[in-house]
């Protein structure tokens, strides 16, 4: 805890009076104090990055099991019987899972192991089912609550058929607060002396805790969690949430985002060297002019940092000023409050002024890309000499939309435009409204004809999807690539309007590919 401007004065007038008999009590103290708290906190480093990677082993053979399961189990998927005996093949094979299920593409169990049998053909809907359904690939959960109301993280991977159909995924589970073998691994290695460790999701919520009904609380505001989330390694000194002065050792597990924090409470840590301090009370010499001087010092010091922030605030650029705040060593409670509020103006300032700049490139009604957006991205990969395709796409009747529905529904009918948009591309891909009913998709490093089956899927599932308000809705697009349709970017953007209105005069609804 800092102490005020106030009383350190107080305290630097009475140390004068008590110099002599603390300057050799203080200077033992300090060489066996820091040598006690970093040798705690190297032990504590140590420790969580251990655990970190047996965590890291242990998902990771997890995931294996899933995936072996998960090649096999496309034979099985049309027999009941056959794939009730796979998942209790791969509960008792194992104590990795508390729990084993496969589910199909629409999120309905097809099998689960015995604890969960009751929900055989519910469709779930759980976080853990829309994430494993939507990115189709091995993942590790974020923990929730399932649909038998216990908080858990779900371990899935994705089951393909030999033709690449995507027929669901299988998952195993791992209860956070009941028995379970996260519990086995981590549960035991806490000590009697206050040491503990604990296990944070990369959200900074707690996922296992030595108090149980601490598991799901969030923690972020723990600098040693923020730390660890981040992916960083390391030990330091911290108060933790609860207001205990601990010396903390963190490591992130590679593969799910998790850190693992190991703790000990700085007050068991120095209890050592109490006694020897004592010993030494009697042998203390007095130095007072030293330590007169150490006065002048230290106030010297609490003016410096007050003095730089000053200094450095009134620097014309933001940036420099900023990081020379940054650098101001505020070792008192006002220094470092008013530093703090420094930068929180600068942040500020900062932030706005990257709002006002989004807003420029932006469209307001679909959040897509505005023409000044385009020209930015445009610009960029040309300066990178990225070759892209081009999608020129346009709804098909859209005001005949606007005069049967009204403009209410023409308006809701582009947003859900931008919305399939997004969930059919890439997140290095640029979508753009170009004006109306009219968008622009740039695709990075993609040929062609890539970039026409890219369209002709966003066109197929359009056509599929009952968009707000109107009954039915098409769209027709033009694919050209950048430099084959010639050097001038301007020659791509003509080449796919030019098979744009191709598609448009071939009867809409279709994507035509410019021939370069």
């Amino acid at each position: 805890m800092q102490i005020n401007l106030r009383g350190l004065v107080l305290a630097l007038t009475i140390l004068s009076a008590i110099a002599a008999t603390a300057n050799a009590l203080y200077a033992s103290y300090r060489v066996q104090r820091e040598q006690l708290i970093l040798n705690t906190l190297e032990s504590n480093r140590v420790y969580a990055a251990k655990l970190a990677e047996s965590t890291d082993g242990f998902l990771k053979s997890a995931q294996q099991q899933l995936g072996y399961s998960a090649r096999h189990l496309p034979e099985l998927i049309g027999s009941a019987d056959r794939l009730a005996a796979e998942v209790m093949r791969m509960q008792q094979q194992t104590d990795s899972f508390n729990s084993v299920g496969v589910v199909g593409p629409d999120g309905t169990i097809l099998a689960t192991t015995q604890t969960s049998r009751s929900f055989l053909g519910t469709q779930v809907d759980s976080p853990g089912s829309r994430a494993a359904l939507k990115s189709r690939q091995p993942l590790i959960s974020k923990p929730y609550v399932s649909i038998a109301g216990n908080l858990l993280i779900n371990l899935s991977h994705p089951i393909f058929s030999n033709d690449g159909a995507y027929l669901g995924y299988v998952a195993g589970t791992i209860y956070l607060r009941n028995e379970s073998v996260l519990q086995d691994l981590l549960g035991k290695h806490h000590y009697q002396d206050g040491s503990y460790l604990y296990v944070v999701d990369s959200d900074g919520r707690l996922i296992y805790h030595t108090e149980a009904a601490r598991v799901g609380e969030v923690v972020l505001s723990n600098p040693v969690v923020a730390a660890v989330t981040k992916g960083n390694a390391g030990a330091q000194r911290v108060v933790n949430t609860r207001g205990v002065d601990m010396l903390a050792g963190y490591a992130p597990v590679a593969m799910s985002g998790w850190g693992v924090i190991a703790q000990r409470p700085a007050q068991v840590t120095l209890e050592p060297i109490h006694d020897l301090i004592w010993a030494l009370v009697g042998y203390a010499a007095p130095l007072a002019l030293a330590f007169l001087l150490a006065i002048w010092w230290c106030a010297r010091m609490i003016s410096l940092p007050l003095s730089q922030l000053a200094t450095n605030v009134e620097h014309q650029d933001v940036a420099v000023a900023m990081q020379r705040v940054h650098s101001v060593k505020a070792w008192y409670f006002e220094a470092e409050r008013l530093k703090r509020a420094v930068i929180w103006s600068f942040t500020s300032l900062q932030d706005k002024i990257g709002k006002l700049n989004l807003a420029t490139i932006t469209d307001p009604l679909t959040g897509l890309r505005n023409r000044r957006g385009t020209q930015d991205a445009v610009d960029q990969m040309q300066a990178c000499s990225t070759p892209f395709s081009v999608v020129a796409l346009d709804i098909d009747h859209f005001k005949q939309i606007n005069d049967t529905y009204g403009h209410n529904v023409g308006d809701e009918v582009i947003r859900d435009m931008a919305r399939v948009m997004r969930e059919c591309s890439r997140p290095s891909d640029v979508l753009c409204r170009n004006g109306g009913e009219e968008f622009l998709i740039l695709l990075p490093d993609v040929g062609a004809r890539e970039a026409t089956h890219v369209a002709e899927r966003l066109r197929a599932h359009i056509a599929q999807r009952q968009m707000r308000g109107a009954s039915s809705v098409t769209i027709s697009a033009g694919v050209a690539q950048w430099p084959s349709s010639g050097p001038d970017v301007d020659e791509a953007f003509k080449a796919a309007d030019a098979a744009l209105y191709a598609a448009k005069q071939q009867g809409r609804n279709r994507v035509v590919m410019h021939e370069a």
